[in-house]
């Protein structure tokens, strides 16, 4: 639905003083003159600047006579010889050089030339002779083959097509052989083109009744026609001539009344099978303004040479335009009209879409029609102007007839159209200066096809801007229109962009432009390939796009969709957005995420505009937890989101909402509504609902729905399954009923278990039925009632369901159930590997021997200790006991210091309590021991033996921090690769484990054991331990005098000292090792650990005498002695 608009058009009339007249003309691609051949001379011409750039004469080198009766039967230009080729019509083959200006023949046919052709690529040339052959020649003109043009033959193919005599034609192919015969046709004409892209042929043909352009397929059989705008006598058809890219097609006609001096030239374009007559040009009678020669422009494809009698050179420029209404309120239809020769096919699209060539109504005019606009101006944009090939305006608006205020001058350029005052206007013909609102000239770099004004946003400032060729923002736009506030731009890469112009700058529309689009991205649509915009409806959301093969499309941009239900929604026209939503299929969550607080406030508003239980009800069982604002439509940028709400559950608040508004309004009408808001909460209250259909039973009034009703209702929306069981849980026997008749459940199935219920005593009535149901909690609280006799079968489901904690809730502290409660209750735990737990337990109801077992297997020694004194035990038991968790539990887990507490004050045995002091390099506490019971001789031992034992130590080091590099490289490596499989595995991983499991774990995370998922974390650690066991080995030797082997094990490990110097930066990044007691748990890692330990402090130095200060271990070691 597009139309033909002059751009730009150039007149040159100096090359009046040439001799002859202009024969054939042709374009030189590289600078865009032409290449004008006469009897005389070829001429080289300059349309821009209007200069003849090159003349080179015909008839001194003897190719033309001097009298001029010489003819030229064709023109080529060569770009890759960088030549004009020339044909005579006495046979001669000239080639103009245009670089050196020379000419040459090369070749000769002395039967004459009657036509000469080259193909599109330029590789081959044929020429037709005097004697009706056709010849084929290489581009260096080397002969390929000679037939005749009168066959008896068919042929098959295509490639060259010649007109015969016998009104047939003859299609052969790039080698001379003939590819088909068409049928012979009555009154085919001589004018013949082939269409650039595609295969059909086309050419004119006068019937009894008519005149027509016919078009034949490459085997000869017709495809198609069109009539042309004259009668069958009327006009002669010239030549026919299609432009470079296949859009256009020229038909120059000549008024036979007028002799040569009715001169029309056509251009006719096609869409949806339908010919348009888009521009007629009319040349007048005078006969030097009559047209000699005209030629399409090879490279812009809607540029138009035509060269007149009188030497004179008409340059036409065209481009595509969409002539529409741009009115700003409802009243505008969206007009758009097409122009089809005489006549404007007008489309409302506003009442509805009418695919082409039809149209909802058309406006005859007495001439062809060039140009067409619409009033802009509010309440009036539905009037239009046209304007004809003979200079006529026509204006015509609803509820009047066409006048003609005005028959412009031929020159003019634009036609601009605006109201000035209530009733007059004003229209413009000339070329117009456009100038912004400070009077500054607004100059677009090349002509506008489209033009459209809008506010963006330039250097933080609004400006208006008119938008010309957006191409030259970015190369990819095919068609755009502003739309409220909004510019909607179709893109070569099949895409539809709607962008919001309050937000949008000049680069930020070349980087939308330039992006695919993220997930969600609202303001971009895919579109049909080749898809262009029509027009946009006004305060409406229907876009129309075109296809290529011309038919339309209607399609609702999100962007605008979104954009529309913000505004209603900002207004309360809830009914409006609902309606919008349905029809295009919009999440109805999005009508309270877009602002919660407001709809919570407009509830009843709400329910008042929709008027319709169906609408509620389809409302709330659309409602999720998701936020749609913020995923499916998310908010544009810059644009502020509403107040956060409170963290509550998204349904239980809206459903809450509703209920309690329609309750409050008529709770009767909106019953099933009720119903719905119910059971689409976050935990549906199944058992409330079917209370109210309970409810409703012998309810009769008019209009209030009944129990059967409400019952089907519910059982559409929930599982008859699962509301048999919630209405079972009702402990109701005639709701169960009701709802089991409406299932598919035999009645043999339910009525003896029902009966059965019915029998039992009402408490362990409900026990079973909760039992059935696998509500423990429940059944264990009503069996609790039940008495005595049943508290056997009370514990039994308590140790079946591990409901220990809701059971001890249920019977007095000091009962004896309580009690045997408490004991199966630590008898569970301590299955689970839990004895402390267990141990309180017990003691708590009375059980200190049992607590006792489980505090000495928890190795919980000060627990322990506490129940052993209210058994009590004798000092000797006591003692023992002391002894044997000192001994097996403490130091078998390197509890050194409380072992030897134990030891010392329970089992009164001071010197082991000090060998596990020592054990322990707990020196400090073991040298308070040893001042308290005088026994010397075993703190001087053990730091000789401590000493023989670290002689491994540097090795062991150096191990494990080649250990550490590998482990560390490994798992970065492993990280890399998760994250290169599936980014969904960015977020972090938790895991879930037992409490068996992660006891487990505990006990396996500092394993140094090749492999180990914290193998890392072990080696940390290990070489932690390493550095802290040296210094104090240190000080213990200095303490007790034992310089010799202090300097000794100073030498020693001088080389090891030096490595752990070096390897901390590697170790521990954050400059020092972590401690023994590291901040760990189930989502800690190396660096984690290591990293909350980074201000620890290194051990201090101890002096030593005799110790060389200019030692290079004192300098360098991170343990100095001097």
């Amino acid at each position: 639905m597009r139309n033909l608009k002059l751009l730009k058009s150039l007149c040159n009339a100096e090359l009046s003083h040439s001799a002859g007249s202009p024969l054939c003309v042709a374009v030189r691609s590289d600078t865009d003159s032409l290449l004008l051949a006469s009897e005389f001379s070829i001429i080289e011409f300059d349309p821009r600047t209007g200069q003849v750039v090159n003349d080179v004469s015909l008839t001194e080198e003897g190719y033309m006579p001097d009298d001029g009766s010489g003819k030229l039967v064709g023109i080529q230009e060569l770009a890759e010889l960088e030549s004009v080729c020339v044909a005579t019509a006495t046979g001669d083959v000239i080639l103009y050089n245009l670089t050196t200006n020379e000419v040459e023949c090369v070749g000769s046919v002395e039967s004459g030339l009657t036509s000469m052709s080259w193909s599109p690529d330029e590789e081959l040339v044929a020429l037709t002779t005097g004697q009706q052959t056709v010849i084929m020649m290489t581009k260096e003109f080397e002969p390929i083959t000679e037939v005749g043009i009168h066959q008896d033959d068919f042929g098959e193919g295509s490639a060259v097509c010649p007109q015969t005599g016998a009104r047939r034609v003859r299609v052969w192919s790039r080698e001379g052989v003939l590819q088909a015969t068409s049928e012979s046709l009555n009154g085919l004409e001589q004018a013949l083109c082939w269409r650039p892209s595609g295969s059909l042929i086309a050419c004119t043909q006068r019937h009894p009744n008519k005149h027509s352009v016919v078009f034949m397929e490459k085997n000869g059989l017709l495809h198609g026609d069109f009539t042309l705008p004259c009668s069958r006598d009327q006009a002669k058809v010239k030549e026919l001539l299609w432009n470079s890219d296949s859009t256009v097609l020229l038909v120059w006609l000549e008024d036979v009344h007028s002799g040569a001096d009715g001169h029309i030239m056509q251009l006719w374009a096609v869409g949806n099978y339908h010919w348009y007559l888009k521009q007629s040009l009319a040349f007048g009678r005078d006969p030097q303004r009559a047209p000699a020669c005209v030629h399409w422009d090879p490279q812009r494809p809607l540029r138009l040479h035509v060269v007149t009698r009188g030497w004179a050179s008409l340059t036409y420029d065209w481009g595509w335009a969409t002539d529409r209404s741009t009115g700003l309120d409802a009243s505008d239809n969206a007009n758009v009209a097409v122009i089809d020769g005489d006549k404007i096919l007008v489309t409302t699209f506003r009442q509805g879409v009418v695919p082409p060539p039809m149209c909802s109504y058309e406006l005859q005019l007495t001439s062809p029609v060039n140009l067409v606009t619409f009033l802009c101006q509010t309440q009036k944009s539905n009037h239009l102007a046209a304007m004809t090939a003979d200079g006529q305006i026509s204006v015509f608006g609803p509820g009047r007839s066409p006048s003609s205020p005005h028959a412009p001058s031929s020159n003019h350029t634009c036609l601009i159209w605006s109201f000035f005052q209530s009733l007059s206007f004003k229209l413009w013909f000339e070329r117009v200066d456009w100038t912004d609102f400070s009077g500054c000239p607004m100059n677009f770099p090349v002509p506008c096809v489209q033009m459209a004004l809008c506010t963006m946003v330039v250097l933080d400032a609004n400006r208006v801007l008119g938008l010309v060729c957006v191409c030259q923002l970015a190369s990819n736009v095919s068609s755009f229109v502003v739309h409220e506030d909004f510019l909607l731009v179709t893109t070569h890469a099949h895409t539809c962009r709607c962008l919001l112009l309050g937000t949008l700058t000049v680069k930020g529309l070349q980087e939308a432009l330039g992006s695919d689009g993220g997930q969600n991205d609202e303001t971009l649509r895919r579109v049909e390939r080749g898809s262009k915009i029509v027009t946009v409806v006004t305060q409406d959301t229907r876009l129309i796009l075109q296809m290529p093969r011309g038919n339309l499309e209607t399609v609702h941009h999100r962007a605008l969709v979104l954009a529309q239900l913000r505004k209603q929604l900002d207004c309360l026209k809830f009914r409006d957005a609902f309606e919008c939503m349905r029809k295009l299929r919009i999440n109805l969550n999005f009508m309270y995420d877009h602002n919660p607080k407001v709809f919570l406030e407009n509830v009843e508003t709400f329910i008042t505009q929709l008027n319709s239980i169906n609408h509620i009800n389809l409302f709330l069982t659309e409602l999720r937890e998701e936020d749609t604002t913020g995923t499916m439509y998310p908010r544009p940028l810059n644009v502020p989101g509403p107040s956060p709400m409170t963290r509550a559950k998204k349904l239980d608040v809206v459903c809450d909402a509703f209920r309690h508004t329609m309750e409050s309004m008529d709770p009767d009408k909106y019953c099933l509504s009720i119903l719905t808001s119910h059971v689409k909460k976050t935990v549906p209250e199944l058992e409330i609902a079917l209370q109210k259909v309970h409810d409703l039973r012998g309810k009769t009034a008019a209009g209030v729905v009944g129990a059967e009703e409400a019952l089907k209702y519910l059982l559409f929306l929930v599982n008859v399954n699962d509301l048999y069981d919630h209405s079972l849980g009702t402990y109701d026997f005639d709701l169960v009923l009701m709802v089991a008749e409406k299932s598919q459940k035999d009645p043999k199935e339910y009525l003896p278990f029902l009966n059965k219920l019915k029998t039992l005593e009402p408490n362990y009535q409900r026990y079973s039925i909760d039992k059935h149901l696998k509500r423990y909690s429940k059944a264990l609280l009503h069996l609790s009632k039940c008495g005595e006799e049943h508290f056997p079968e009370a514990l039994g489901l308590v140790r079946e369901q591990k409901l220990f904690s809701e059971a001890l809730e249920l019977y007095p502290a000091h009962s004896p159930h309580y009690k045997a409660l408490s004991c199966a209750y630590a008898e569970h735990l301590v299955a689970q590997q839990q004895p402390e737990q267990a141990g309180l337990l017990l003691w708590r109801c009375g059980e200190p021997g049992r607590a006792l077992q489980a505090f000495v297997s928890a190795s919980s020694w000060r627990h322990a200790l506490c129940v052993a004194q209210q058994v009590p035990l004798p000092p000797d038991q006591l003692s023992l006991l002391a002894r044997d968790m000192a001994g097996k539990r403490l130091i078998d887990q390197r509890r050194y210091a409380e072992g030897a507490l134990l030891l010392d004050q329970y089992a009164k045995d001071c010197e082991e309590a000090i060998s596990a002091l020592i054990k322990g390099a707990v020196w400090e506490e073991a040298l308070r021991l040893v001042s308290w019971s005088n026994t010397t001789y075993l703190l001087t031992l053990h730091p000789i033996r401590t000493f023989l034992t670290q002689a491994n130590n540097t090795a062991l080091f150096g191990r494990h921090r080649n250990r550490l590099s590998v482990v560390l490289e490994l798992k970065e490596k492993a990280r890399l690769d998760m994250l290169g499989s599936n980014d969904r595995f960015l977020g972090r991983i938790n895991c879930v484990r037992s409490s068996k499991n992660r006891r487990k774990a505990e006990r396996k995370k500092w394993s140094l054991k090749e492999g180990s998922p914290l193998e890392d974390v072990a080696l940390l650690h290990a070489l932690a331990d390493i550095i802290g066991t040296l210094h104090s080995l240190l000080k213990a030797l200095v303490l007790f005098q034992y310089d010799r082997l202090a300097q000794k094990l100073q030498l020693a490990y001088e080389e090891a000292l030096l490595m752990m110097e070096a390897a901390i930066p590697e170790v521990w990044s954050d400059g020092g090792p972590p401690s023994q007691t590291p901040v760990t748990g189930p989502d800690s890692t190396a660096n984690s650990i290591t990293a909350s330990l980074q201000n620890q402090a290194r051990p201090t130095s101890l002096p030593l005498p005799g110790q060389c200060s200019s030692s290079r271990a004192s300098a360098e070691s991170p343990y100095p002695w001097r």
